[in-house]
């Protein structure tokens, strides 16, 4: 690798790692020991576990992180996805597009919208390639994309959802 490589080009000489990076195997199996994941998210275990913070994992490699204390309201509509409403100092909005997103996983305790996102146990919710869609086949939950645009006034924001999500406007 030459001194005058830029780090785009040299991230794409190296596999993008799995998780965060830890400095021990033994301390990471640990921390991870009360979380599990599907392809199509990633959770807490126990029942009364919370996370702080929803990440949003996107196929080009970026991530977006949001408190849970930002999410209001959000609506489920099996036939056009799940939309997300975050307020701090802007209001965002998350359309998450996909299939399955209530069914619950194979062990039956959690799925991605009551038992996941409703009690806060949903760690990361992640965009997953065409590949990955066809692997897991029909009954398992899957995230065909994630938008999340950004609103000063209520006017843009209902002139976005008319665009973008016209099912989710009353």
């Amino acid at each position: 690798m030459s001194d005058d490589t830029t780090h785009q080009e040299r991230l794409q000489q190296k596999s993008r790692p799995a998780g965060p990076a830890s400095a021990s195997p033994t301390k990471e199996a640990e921390a991870e020991a009360g979380e599990a994941a599907c392809g199509a998210f990633g959770y807490l275990r126990g029942l009364r576990d919370q996370s702080a913070a929803l990440e949003l994992r996107f196929r080009n490699g970026n991530s977006t992180w949001f408190p849970y204390t930002w999410m209001g309201n959000w609506e489920y509509n099996p036939s056009d996805g799940l939309l997300l409403k975050f307020t701090g100092d802007l209001v965002y909005l998350v359309l998450i597009r996909g299939s399955n997103l209530d069914r619950p996983l194979n062990e039956g305790a959690i799925n991605l919208t009551h038992a996941g996102l409703q009690r806060h146990r949903v760690m990361w919710i992640r965009e997953m390639s065409r590949y990955e869609i066809c692997a897991i086949g029909g009954n398992a939950p899957t995230i065909d994309s994630i938008e999340v645009a950004q609103f000063e006034s209520n006017t843009d924001l209902m002139e976005w959802l008319g665009q973008h999500a016209p099912e989710f406007v009353r």
